[in-house]
């Protein structure tokens, strides 16, 4: 045994699973985390992937927390080692006292395992050789058989397992009983060979509730159906095809017409991302609620056409699920990298709305509200998603929907108003809030028509290229601007347990970890008050906590302090008053780090407040 006291914890600890890609293993690291849930105890599932098809390592990490902290906190409390090219990184990873599952086939000299951990050896190899003779079964059942040694040394209740397979596999007996009999074999093996349990376990709880797993990829397609769109274009692009997928699947049950069967709604996939964010523009000129998803090289081509949204006030919504960058960047890495190339998208004087949904639950709500703010505002609207939002589970409280809600459409001039002799112009600004009124294609035989350009025009949709009407027409959609921010999501703020001189900005995915992390400071006496910003236009309530406090924090996930920047640029704020706090090598944000983070730069400011007293 190790010198160092091996960790002891019931339903609080961090699980790594260091496997291939291609290896089938997603399957069965995803079945540990469910059966945990079902056990009552929450979870943080987080696939760590690389961007090929098969054959570079990858990880996939589970955090096992009845407190309820949904973030990365950063660290391995165990890891199933199934990959030797990572194995040393993945030993390094443990912390202190931590336990480490290995396949122990090939013998490993003692000398290279850490003195500080407990090592858990188990013949996986040998006995699929022994159990199966086909090599693809027995990758995918040594893939199930760790997850038995897992179940066996956690002290988990097998049943529940069990019934996830038969789900799983619902309607296939023979796979429903070849995974089963695998999982059995590699407890019974742990049970007869290991010390069961192990200083960590899994113990039933009531903590879960009636929240639900599910992806952001899922949860915004959903709300995309729910919002009333009908109308996807996009090209395949990682981590953003899964939105497309899921929609696909849930217009396929929900956009059927049950008479006729007709589809009503169209899907397509264009030859690159420019044409999609063209047809989402077409369709929505034309009435429809159209959407493109996408990820940050997705955005870069499609300025061109963001301004033209912009400048002719076509509604239209973009969903994008930001990756590393910059060019191709970490396909399949996480990155908040996306945000000033957003917020001004395009050529010109342009500003964008952006919604920043923390997980799922806002995921879905904030995907449905863009169609209606984008229909209100007569502009784009970006859903400012991430991989880590997107691609993972996360446990969230239910998808909710009011089915007495109404779609906003804005301001629709009808035939009856036309008739009725009311004054259209495609662009005239009739009660200063800066959105004109449109009309659809074919409202009226004679009235209501007007021409849709990228040129300057007059408040009539008439060509002109006279200085006074172009900067009419910009400082109305400045006065639009100003009023998007009383429709778009307010801010949340969280203060101290104490008044405190301190705030703290994020946004996003960065939100779990960021709710751990003021846990962890108050803990050490650093009391901060937290707003977590979920829109731009950014309204009075984010000046307002700027203007109170001393110093302010703001948290996020890339290089540039992208939020920092509009946050000074659009706000006036001193920049020496907002402090940056970023995180950027492609994994999700810890709470460990953030805590280290802004400890260390409020230690720096006690140090000099003291050097300048004295």
């Amino acid at each position: 045994m190790p010198d160092t006291l091996p960790i002891s914890r019931v339903n609080d600890f961090v699980v790594r699973f260091a496997n291939t890609n291609g290896s089938g293993s997603a399957s069965a690291n995803e079945l540990f985390a469910r059966a945990v849930l079902r056990m009552g105890v929450p979870v943080a599932a987080r696939n760590i992937f690389p961007s090929n098809i098969q054959g570079l390592p990858t990880w996939y990490e589970v955090r096992v927390c009845e407190a309820g902290y949904l973030g990365a906190r950063g660290g391995t409390d165990l890891v199933v080692a199934m990959n030797p090219q990572t194995f040393a990184k993945d030993q390094a990873g443990l912390e202190p006292g931590g336990y480490l599952i290995y396949d122990s086939t090939r013998p490993i000299q003692k000398s290279q395992f850490r003195e500080d951990i407990t090592v858990l050896g188990a013949p996986l190899g040998a006995i699929c050789n022994r159990e199966y003779s086909d090599p693809r079964e027995r990758q995918l059942f040594k893939n199930v058989m760790y997850i038995g040694v897992l179940a066996a040394v956690l002290e988990m209740d097998t049943d529940e397992i069990d019934t996830l397979i038969g789900r799983q596999f619902a309607g296939k007996e023979r796979l429903i009983e070849a995974n089963v009999r695998a999982f059995h074999i590699g407890r019974d093996w742990a049970v007869d060979n290991l010390p069961c349990p192990i200083g960590l376990r899994v113990r039933r709880a009531d903590a879960v509730g009636g929240r639900i797993f599910i992806d952001g990829n899922s949860a915004t397609a959903l709300g995309a159906v729910f919002g009333g769109a009908t109308v996807c274009a996009w090209y395949p692009i990682t981590p953003s095809t899964g939105i497309a997928d899921a929609f696909s699947a849930y217009c396929a049950r929900f956009r059927i017409d049950p008479e006729t069967g007709r589809k009503r709604y169209a899907i397509i996939q264009t030859e690159d991302e420019l044409a999609s964010s063209g047809m989402v523009i077409g369709a929505a000129w034309n009435g429809a609620r159209a959407f493109a998803p996408t990820s940050g090289p997705g955005i870069s081509l499609m300025q061109e056409f963001l301004g033209l949204a912009y400048f002719a006030e076509i509604p239209a919504v973009i969903m994008d699920v930001q990756r590393g960058g910059p060019s191709t960047g970490m396909p399949t890495r996480t990155q908040q990298s996306d945000i000033l190339l957003a917020a001004y998208a395009s050529h010109g004087d342009t500003k964008h709305v952006l919604l920043f949904p923390e997980g799922p639950a806002e995921a879905f709500e904030f995907s449905a509200l863009s169609f209606d703010l984008a229909d209100r505002l007569q502009t784009p609207v970006l859903l400012m998603l991430d991989l880590d939002i997107g691609m993972n589970h996360r446990l969230c409280p239910p998808l909710r929907w009011d089915d007495d809600r109404v779609y906003d459409r804005g301001k629709v001039m009808t035939a009856a108003d036309l008739d009725a002799g009311k004054d259209f112009g495609r662009y005239l600004d009739v009660d200063g809030d800066g959105i004109p009124y449109r009309t659809y294609p074919g409202t009226h035989p004679r009235k209501g028509s007007f021409f849709t350009r990228g040129t300057t025009r007059d408040r009539y949709a008439r060509y002109t290229e006279e200085g006074g009407p172009y900067v009419d027409n910009m400082e109305r959609l400045l006065k639009k601007f100003e009023t998007a921010k009383a429709l778009v999501p307010g801010p949340v703020v969280t203060l101290a347990s104490t008044p405190s001189r301190y705030g703290v900005i994020y946004f996003g995915s960065t939100s779990p970890a960021m709710e751990e992390a003021a846990d962890l400071l108050e803990a050490e006496g650093h009391a901060l008050d937290r707003m977590r910003v979920r829109a731009f236009p950014f309204n009075r309530d984010v000046d307002a906590f700027l203007r109170s406090h001393e110093a302010v924090f703001v948290v996020e996930q890339n290089r540039d302090a992208q939020l920092r920047t509009l946050i000074i640029t659009e706000c006036g704020v001193d920049p020496a008053k907002v402090t940056p706090i970023l995180h950027y090598d492609g994994t999700p944000i810890t709470a460990r780090f953030i805590a280290a983070a802004i400890a260390a730069r409020l230690g720096e400011a006690a140090k000099q407040s003291e050097r300048a007293i004295a």
